[in-house]
């Protein structure tokens, strides 16, 4: 395996469009959301530590994540964990994992992955990365991997190409926030727009060169614990540090400044899992379109319904058609699937009514 390679694993994120599974204190990437005995960040990390050495994959998350990070991932050693102490998106995270990573080995190129996404083809996902990681050590170059639109997502920010770009890399001329629908119809039909799955590729080198060239006040925080870094004193720098850092996405801090952007048209399927209905698409279904999770059925009358529940339970279901239902020790929701995006908002008046414990 090439030892320059590394890999940053994003796993702090809290899932809430996936409760009642996916909760606060443990969030969806923890959990086989897809019952194939691996939760989302085991298969993540499996997929990358098959041409990125072990001990080269780091996993950032929030620190009340630790000890499941551990448990799930027994490869990984406690200084491979990188803690957040403080919720400040993703551009200082992804700076304080570069300068810790370019400590080690100044000559590592890198990718950020979110934990959560499925991907089928790992065998492509690989080619595809490796292509990105060679552009990245020959030249300055960010690289983004794209996934080419298959319906006018307005879920999605999109990428867009110059319509030259002959290579597979092909250069991005900007970066565009979630559309409209009729946005993204428009989008689709001119054909030189992907859909940006935050999955990122360069060299430590060059990403911060840029993070010195584009957010300095950024830079002159993190940078002024360089000495620290990879060392027993990291941790208290960090927890004194990291709260002041600007709460900022890479696409807005870096990203959409920068000139010299790629993106390679992913040869993979992809799904970044994002709702239960995005999890709906992605499982097996019986003849009347239900998706089952764990379950054991009994199904009258039911199409195109969602039903996850602990392992083994019976659930027992007539006359329902299009529903999320899932069942999880104290909580039950049976949901409409075309209101999918306001289980956020559902979760937001539990807490209010019955209190923090089931977010």
């Amino acid at each position: 395996m090439n030892k320059n390679y590394y890999a940053v694993l994003m796993a702090g994120g809290v899932g809430s469009r996936f409760w009642p599974v996916s909760t606060s204190s443990n969030p969806k990437q923890f959990h086989d959301m897809l019952g194939t005995g691996k939760t989302l960040i085991q298969k993540t990390f499996d997929r990358l530590n098959k041409f990125i050495p072990t001990e080269n994959i780091l996993i950032l998350t929030n620190e009340r994540y630790n000890d499941l990070v551990l448990e799930q991932l027994p490869k990984v050693k406690q200084d491979q964990v990188v803690l957040e102490p403080a919720m400040r998106n993703t551009a200082p995270c992804i700076l304080y994992a570069s300068l810790k990573i370019q400590k080690m080995n100044p000559n590592a190129v890198m990718i950020v992955a979110p934990s959560d996404h499925w991907i089928e083809d790992e065998t492509a996902f690989e080619k595809d990365v490796i292509t990105c990681f060679d552009k990245c050590e020959k030249e300055n170059a960010l690289c983004t991997l794209g996934i080419k639109p298959t319906f006018p997502n307005t879920g999605f920010g999109y990428i867009e190409f110059e319509k030259e770009s002959d290579e597979n890399l092909k250069k991005v001329s900007q970066f565009r926030e979630k559309p409209d629908y009729e946005t993204a119809k428009e989008f689709l039909a001119q054909g030189n727009f992907l859909w940006n799955a935050g999955i990122f590729m360069w060299s430590v080198e060059t990403i911060v060169e840029a993070f010195k060239k584009y957010q300095p006040s950024q830079y002159e925080l993190f940078g002024k614990g360089i000495s620290s870094y990879n060392t027993e004193d990291e941790r208290a720098f960090i927890q004194e540090n990291y709260a002041k850092a600007e709460n900022i996405s890479i696409d807005y801090a870096i990203l959409e400044q920068s000139k010299s952007i790629y993106t390679l048209p992913a040869t993979f399927d992809w799904n970044d899992l994002g709702t239960w209905g995005a999890l709906y698409d992605k499982l097996d279904k019986d003849e009347e379109e239900n998706a089952v999770v764990n379950a054991k059925v009994l199904l009258e009358n039911a199409k195109g319904n969602m039903i996850r529940s602990p392992k083994g339970k019976i659930v027992v279901v007539d006359g329902l058609e299009d529903y999320i239902i899932v069942d999880k020790e104290e909580v039950l929701l049976i949901y409409p699937k075309d209101k999918q995006q306001d289980i956020k908002k559902v979760l937001n008046q539990v807490k209010d009514k019955f209190g923090d414990q089931f977010a």
